[in-house]
């Protein structure tokens, strides 16, 4: 059977991704977790119906959970049995990497922000960013430095 064009020959497909996070951070580690879901989050996750941008993640009480990320209801199933759109997801992650995750958030001040979404060997995982708010001129270095690349770009296209 031949493998379809939208899913990657290293075994998953993303389904949602957060651009916005790497402008608005600067991310210094990534951490890989699944996520605690209802059947209807993963039919809609399945179609893509997931918004990261407002997202973010914290630990309470030994556990990290993901706050804000928006999966919209399933339209085939019945209003009972969907979820709310917008509620505290559980994330899995190893006690060791919480550990070391409480460390980092509470004494440097850093946070924890969804970069991906995506499906793995059937699993829907998400991607996290340790990360580091920037400032408004680190911003204004990054649209500079795109800005420079993009022009050498076209000038060695032109030739």
């Amino acid at each position: 059977m031949a493998k379809s064009s939208s899913q990657p020959s290293d075994g998953y497909k993303v389904v949602a991704d957060n651009r916005q996070a790497r402008f608005l951070y600067e991310i210094l580690e990534t951490y890989e977790a699944g996520i605690e879901l209802k059947g209807t989050e993963v039919k809609s996750i399945r179609e893509g119906r997931v918004n990261l941008r407002d997202g973010y993640a914290q630990v309470k009480n030994g556990q990290a959970w993901l706050q804000n990320v928006h999966i919209s209801p399933h339209r085939m199933t019945n209003q009972v049995y969907n979820h709310d759109p917008r509620r505290s997801r559980r994330l899995l992650l190893h006690k060791e990497e919480i550990r070391r995750l409480i460390g980092k958030v509470e004494q440097k001040g850093l946070t924890l922000v969804p970069l991906k979404l995506y499906l793995k060997r059937g699993f829907v995982k998400v991607s996290l960013g340790l990360g580091r708010g920037k400032k408004l001129h680190d911003k204004r270095e990054d649209l500079k430095r795109k800005q420079e690349k993009r022009e050498i770009d076209r000038a060695l296209k032109a030739r």
